[in-house]
């Protein structure tokens, strides 16, 4: 006799049940990583219905008495292979612990110039997100942030979860809506007059003025938006969330290419090696997902389920989270 298996839900945690979905797009703003749209067939899982947020990441901390990338000595030896060769070695004053902050550019530096947006600052970390003189207190439900893709995983081992692939994650944001541009549809992400906002992102003159129209900043707590149809909350904007592939600009094409015409491509977990033209020398870049608070129609509209981004695995950025996924038995039919 065959027996199935089913399970109380876990705290915090939406089922979705899988299938198969168009993967990629070839929306107007489209990438060309996002290129060829393949079937992909994912089977069920278990995902947090929020990015993981600061109670829940200092909760971990507490536990185990983790210490991110952020907060430790930087290696300049491990460094220097990340910059081209002869790079000299910067002040030990910039080689303590710290992390990248978005700071908008000087009056006189070029916008489109996105090194001119962040700014290496010591002290910043998950706890301090801005640097020394910020603070999480008081914000325990907006989703930690200047987390590298390790210490994502040190979580996500303790939680007994881990992080999703991008298959997945874009599955579950896509939330049943096949081949749509956003989470919630085709419509614009920005809402009709009187209508509440859809997502945290930019609004106003990127990246250098802020209208705040969406009521926030930068980040905003979990849940300040509506969930998707699978009820799952900021799988558009707000901050990125760490896949676990890495990241190629050809992985679609390469998908393709195995599966033949026709094919489909069952629980894809990413190429075996990384190739990143934005991070050449990274030797090992992961995907991220979502868009953040920084995302504008002028510049990437990366809140779109179909974007993708890619950032080295050892890189915490103020934008930059996740969310876990988990497997588990299906739960009970009601």
């Amino acid at each position: 006799m065959a027996f199935l298996l089913f399970a109380e839900p876990p705290a915090g945690m939406v089922w979705i049940p899988g299938g198969r979905f168009a993967m990629g797009s070839t929306d107007p703003l489209a990438r060309t990583d996002e290129q060829p749209v393949h079937t992909v067939e994912v089977k069920g899982f278990w995902i947090d219905a929020t990015e993981v947020t600061n109670a829940q990441f200092r909760a971990f901390v507490e536990a185990t008495g983790y210490k991110t990338l952020a907060e430790r000595p930087v290696d300049w030896e491990e460094l220097k292979k990340q910059v081209p060769e002869g790079t000299p070695k910067p002040p030990d004053e910039m080689l303590k612990p710290g992390s990248l902050v978005f700071m908008p550019p000087a009056p006189d530096e070029a916008a489109e110039d996105y090194t001119s947006w962040w700014a290496w600052v010591p002290g910043a970390s998950w706890r301090h997100p801005q640097g020394p003189a910020s603070s999480i207190d008081g914000k325990d439900n907006l989703p930690v942030v200047q987390v590298a893709f390790e210490d994502a995983l040190a979580y996500c081992k303790w939680a007994g979860k881990r992080l999703p692939t991008e298959a997945e994650w874009e599955f579950a944001a896509r939330g049943g809506l096949a081949g749509k541009a956003n989470v919630w549809g085709d419509e614009p992400v920005v809402p009709i007059a009187g209508a509440p906002w859809r997502a945290n992102i930019w609004q106003g003159d990127f990246p250098r003025t802020n209208t705040k129209a969406d009521g926030f900043e930068r980040a905003a707590p979990v849940k300040s938006f509506a969930p998707n149809a699978f009820g799952l909350y900021d799988m558009a904007g707000n901050v990125w969330e760490w896949c676990s592939d890495r990241y190629s600009e050809t992985a679609y094409a390469d998908r393709v290419k195995a599966a033949g015409a026709g094919g489909v491509t069952v629980d894809p977990k990413g190429p075996p090696k990384s190739h990143d033209p934005r991070n050449p020398l990274a030797a090992d870049s992961r995907v991220h997902r979502g868009g953040s608070f920084l995302c504008n129609d002028s510049y990437c509209a990366s809140y779109r389920p179909s974007a993708r981004m890619s950032t080295p695995s050892d890189t915490s950025l103020e934008h930059l989270g996740f969310r876990c996924v988990k497997d588990a038995p299906a739960p009970a039919p009601k």
